[in-house]
């Protein structure tokens, strides 16, 4: 496939690194040279320099051609211009990076379909759904769905009493005939392997299967893992992404959600139907434990401070909380979950990346 990926910002190059690995003939566009050059010596992937909408570069026949047009920029506006643009010229499948996720929210993508724009992607929304997943699978670091969902590809620990410590993935398979599974990767010591049949697996490691989803809640069981039911989330923080979270788990769950600014709790309560707003410091613990802190089973901090947000986790586990998950803009950070002591860490650029990465 012929790719053009317009922005080479975090959603952009992390495409990009996703993609050179699948032999596909990639482009990237930025106004950034400096920022290509350092993208263009780490993957195999086409730099051009400029403006991704300028007369300049849709002149040029590449863009009639392609298979597929992402435009990741940081500007939505930017985004739709270049997808009709680039439909106008023959671009076979667009997508475009929004951060308006209300049009996704209320169905209203038709009316950019019609202008050219073939798939609209909110990182926001996304990782507000990626959010709701992993509350609902609680045993899970993280989750991908494929085929409308019946096959997943998730991430679990393994406990100490699991009956995979000290096998080999091939024993483990032949422990388990009625189970259909496959171990494909794991996560030991802060690095990501892949696994062959002699690969020994180790208490903690982070063992990431593809299953169906009916073995899912016998292989949680072989990892030594339970899933515990989830009655009460509290969410650190009122971003977009801690009120999407709130409105998509309050049929659900009783949801308790943490902002320190008074207007936009005053706003958020005129939003949320059940949700208890609390006008507090996400910081102040006390406060957080005479709001029910260690009667919570969830804790979901997104705030905008990556390290409040783990900080804020690490606190919810220090009181027992179960599951805990923390919003982080570092994609340093990624690999330092398990080592840290968070069940799951997540950047809404890197979501934003891999869905995308579905379509091709």
């Amino acid at each position: 496939m012929k790719i053009i990926i317009a922005g080479a910002g975090d959603v952009g190059s992390h495409l990009a690194k996703l993609l050179s690995s699948e032999f596909h003939d990639i482009y990237l566009i930025d106004k950034n040279e400096e920022r290509l050059n350092s993208i263009s010596s780490q993957f195999d992937v086409f730099t051009i320099p400029g403006d991704a909408k300028s007369v300049e570069i849709m002149e040029q026949k590449l863009i009639s051609s392609c298979d597929l047009l992402i435009a990741v920029t940081s500007s939505e506006e930017t985004n739709m211009l270049i997808c009709i643009l680039g439909k106008k010229l023959g671009a076979k499948h667009t997508i475009a990076r929004i951060n308006d996720d209300n049009i996704i929210k209320e169905n209203r993508e038709h009316f950019y379909n019609d202008l050219g724009i073939n798939t609209l992607i909110s990182p926001t929304h996304l990782a507000s759904l990626e959010i709701k997943r992993l509350i609902h699978q609680s045993a899970f670091t993280d989750d991908i769905e494929f085929g409308q969902g019946k096959l997943t590809v998730f991430g679990i620990s393994l406990s100490s009493n699991s009956i995979l410590i000290n096998k080999t993935v091939r024993e483990s398979a032949d422990l388990n005939p009625n189970l259909t599974f496959k171990p494909l990767a794991l996560h030991r010591d802060n690095l990501t392997l892949l696994v062959s049949g002699e690969t020994i697996l180790k208490e903690n490691d982070i063992v990431y299967f593809i299953s169906l989803k009916e073995s899912i809640e016998n292989i949680i069981k072989i990892c030594g893992k339970h899933k515990f039911k989830v009655k009460d989330v509290m969410i650190i923080g009122g971003s977009r992404i801690g009120l999407n979270t709130a409105e998509l788990l309050e049929k659900d769950f009783r949801i308790t959600l943490v902002e320190k600014d008074k207007k936009k709790c005053e706003e958020m309560a005129s939003t949320l139907k059940s949700s208890l707003v609390v006008n507090i410091n996400g910081h102040d613990v006390k406060m957080l434990e005479e709001e029910g802190l260690t009667e919570t089973d969830a804790l979901v901090s997104v705030t905008a401070d990556s390290e409040m947000n783990i900080m804020t986790s690490l606190v919810g586990k220090s009181h027992g909380i179960k599951k805990t998950i923390a919003r982080i803009e570092n994609f340093d950070y990624i690999n330092l979950s398990q080592s840290i002591g968070v069940d799951t860490l997540i950047n809404k650029k890197i979501i934003a990346a891999d869905n995308i990465f579905k379509f091709v």
